[in-house]
């Protein structure tokens, strides 16, 4: 094989290992639809109910709202004079869409300096040491999806002066993930996944 062919079947292989696959699973309304096209979804979410004890569909319900199950899903971008890209709306990102600054904050406090936000394996560790601080600081069941996905979009400090209070829309989403998460939670014990 000469130079170049090496060359170009070594690109070829590190650019293969770099990719991954942040498309969206097909039906997002069926939790077992989604665990069988991706399993590894359910062994990091089992993985995060083990250590943190946050069930695997108030995950689930949680990363739908969020991400759409899209590992690099980033928030819109925000425009001048309608045409002119100004930047994001803010810096979520990945499954979780954890912000920057919350993201630092979990990698130092779990030593995680190499997790990355479009890992599934690290976002589902991030919702379930978000969400066991939210439990331990406002009370929050971990079974609780509307109220642990309040506290998680509006931030401890801001679910504890009820900032949800003055955004209807929030409210209504929050209850949508509540609803998820007990559809999901049905769909997970027909099909022996949870």
């Amino acid at each position: 094989m000469s130079r170049l062919t090496k060359a170009i079947v070594l690109c070829v292989l590190v650019a293969a290992c770099g990719s991954g696959n942040y498309s969206a699973p097909r039906n997002l309304d069926n939790a077992c639809s989604i665990l069988a096209q991706r399993p590894g979804y359910l062994n990091a979410m089992k993985r995060t109910e083990r250590k943190w004890g946050v069930p695997v569909h108030v995950q689930m319900a949680t990363i739908y709202q969020e991400s759409k199950f899209i590992g690099n899903a980033r928030t819109p971008l925000r425009y001048t004079l309608g045409v002119i890209p100004m930047g994001r709306q803010s810096s979520a990102y990945g499954y979780s869409q954890a912000l920057d600054g919350t993201w630092e904050e979990y990698q130092r406090d779990q030593r995680a300096f190499r997790a990355k936000r479009d890992d599934i394996d690290d976002a589902t560790d991030f919702m379930g040491w978000y969400m066991a601080q939210s439990r331990d600081r406002l009370g929050i069941p971990l079974t609780d999806a509307r109220n642990q996905y309040l506290a998680y979009h509006e931030g401890r400090t801001g679910y504890a002066r009820g900032s949800y209070n003055a955004k209807p829309w929030l409210i209504r989403v929050a209850g949508e993930v509540g609803q998820r998460s007990i559809n999901y939670r049905s769909q997970l014990a027909s099909c022996g996944k949870a």
